[in-house]
């Protein structure tokens, strides 16, 4: 009989990424990247070397994409789900530290403010019991853990349970997250209606504006992204990661010869899960704003666009794209606002027809071209 391994290994879609050049350049990557914000701390405006703290906080917010889309590239890249109801994830994780973010609001002598203004206009006297504790940091983290890593099990051993795959998988997730988006917008949840959360002053007792703040907030998001990059790789690159394989390449075959996908399927959406409700956490405090938007079916979709213009399971590509597509829309948003969706099909249906594994894939086939004339 053959193995699980030796069927991953066989339809493996992409060959390892991660020789020693690539390891380097990832380096590099992350060392100029740690560099920017010393660069705005340290030089004024006007110096050549100086780096806008609006440059910063972009790059920040491009990061947590990037980290989100990583997340997506696990499930779909490696195990062949695909979802279209990963915003939710994000967005959940960005509205528990949120919590903590407008607990955490004073007053110019440093008191806490208090009930947030959409709670006053309720009439409301006192948060409600699922804000409990939340003006404690370390509890606030937790729920970001937490809540999306719930909501992902809960919803995953009932998809997966049922063998539910395919488009019908991905219209349900859609689904989901289009229920949370109408949940959240409801002023009587609790959660600041479509305004959401905004107007953050403080965290962990420091101005959240500053430039001191927003840098050490940079090099977290930074830190998480490698530290998601080393464990995704590492989750890939074993035993489990071959049996995604195969459960993306032929699931019949890996249940004929006697393993369970649901159980690697669920473990697999869980991790993603959470990762990409890190990432919207660390998303919130640079942004500062988190409203049910965040949610919307588009958000999701174009994570989706993002892995599949880097190019999906390849753990780099993702990472590459969402940078890519997310600095044209910076520049089409503010440049030409009214083409940017237009664009953002074009991107994909370009990608689809002659870039099918990405912006990576043609790296790597322009590379074995030049080994080739060598």
């Amino acid at each position: 009989m053959i193995s699980v391994h030796q069927r991953a290994g066989r339809y493996a879609l992409q060959p390892n990424l991660f020789s020693p050049a690539a390891w380097t350049a990832l380096l590099i990557a992350v060392v100029v990247l740690a560099l920017l914000p010393l660069m705005n701390l340290s030089f004024p405006p006007g110096h050549p070397l100086h780096v806008s703290s609006y440059a910063v906080s972009l790059i920040g917010k491009f990061m947590c994409y990037a980290m989100a889309a990583l997340a997506l590239d696990l499930v779909w890249g490696y195990a062949g789900i695909l979802s279209l109801g990963h915003g939710v994830f994000f967005a959940l994780g960005g509205y528990a530290l949120g919590m903590y973010l407008m607990r955490s609001i004073s007053h110019d002598g440093g008191q806490p403010a208090g009930l947030p203004g959409f709670m006053t206009f309720l009439s409301w006297h006192e948060f409600p019991w699922y804000w409990a504790f939340t003006d404690h940091f370390l509890y606030a983290v937790l729920l970001v853990v937490l809540v999306p890593g719930a909501l992902a099990f809960i919803f995953g051993y009932l998809a997966f349970r049922s063998r539910i795959k395919g488009v019908y998988f991905s219209i349900i997730t859609q689904a989901l997250t289009y229920a949370a988006m109408l949940l959240f917008f409801r002023n009587e949840t609790g959660f600041g209606g479509n305004n959401g959360f905004t107007g953050f002053n403080r965290i962990l007792g420091f101005d959240i504006t500053s430039p001191q703040t927003r840098a050490t907030l940079y090099w977290a998001t930074l830190l998480m992204l490698a530290g998601s990059l080393v464990a995704a790789r590492a989750i890939t690159q074993s035993k489990l990661g071959r049996v995604l394989t195969a459960l993306r390449d032929s699931e019949s075959r890996l249940r004929f010869i006697g393993y369970d996908p649901a159980g690697f399927k669920l473990f697999v959406w869980v991790v993603s899960a959470v990762m990409c409700g890190i990432a919207g956490a660390l998303y919130v405090p640079q942004v500062g704003i988190i409203n049910p938007s965040e949610m919307s079916t588009q958000n999701s979709i174009e994570m989706v666009i993002w892995v599949a213009t880097g190019g999906r399971g390849s753990l780099i590509g993702p990472i590459v794209g969402a940078g890519v597509v997310n600095g044209l829309k910076t520049w089409f948003t503010s440049a030409l606002p009214e083409f940017w969706l237009y664009a953002l099909g074009l991107i994909f249906v370009l990608t689809t027809m002659f870039l099918p594994q990405g912006i990576v894939g043609l790296l790597r086939r322009i590379a074995q071209g030049r080994s080739g004339r060598k």
